[in-house]
């Protein structure tokens, strides 16, 4: 994706994966505010939404699981954050979160969202932090391929204390190589 370019819904066997408008909000926080989310995530406020929308630097996508005609007016299971950097060609997996655990909607969103970022896009990094005791987000990550880049120690400090931040990534070449498994 360039700059100035719109993003395209993205569908999935099971979801829709489309920019969020402020319609959207108040669910998006309430998907960051779960309890078993709210530890893995920073939780926004409205207004720092609103502005993620806005900003043509950042993709605030929704999750929509197809209804059972395959129509786009599904539920909304999960969210994500995405940061662009258009002069380094990054594409920072900065939250995401589902609502219905167990079910692969995980998988197939980060599935769906790198292929999008090096099919779609001038990609050249994928990456993502995740803290240690995420240990779900983690075996997501490196069943997938990802590269574990290194540890930021106490990197974030949360209401839980000082947290490290595992770094993972997949470069252009690795994904056109067949190194990671979308």
């Amino acid at each position: 994706m360039k700059e100035d370019e719109e993003m395209t819904a993205i569908e999935t066997e099971r979801l829709f994966i489309e920019e969020a408008g402020s319609e959207h909000i108040e669910t998006i926080i309430e998907l960051e505010s779960h309890p078993e989310n709210r530890d893995y995530l920073w939780i926004g406020t409205y207004e720092e939404h609103e502005a993620e929308i806005a900003d043509p630097n950042h993709l605030l996508l929704i999750f929509r699981e197809k209804s059972s005609g395959g129509e786009r007016k599904g539920s909304i299971i999960g969210y994500a954050l995405v940061r662009l950097d258009f002069k380094s060609h990054i594409f920072e997996l900065r939250r995401i979160a589902i609502s219905k655990k167990g079910c692969g909607y995980g998988r197939e969103s980060m599935n769906a969202l790198i292929r999008y970022a090096f099919e779609e896009t001038e990609t050249n990094r994928f990456w993502l932090d995740v803290y240690p005791d995420n240990v779900i987000g983690i075996a997501l990550y490196e069943s997938l391929g990802m590269h574990r880049d290194g540890v930021l120690r106490q990197n974030y400090k949360a209401d839980r204390g000082y947290l490290d931040q595992i770094i993972y990534s997949v470069l252009r070449s690795e994904y056109e190589n067949g190194r990671i498994s979308v």
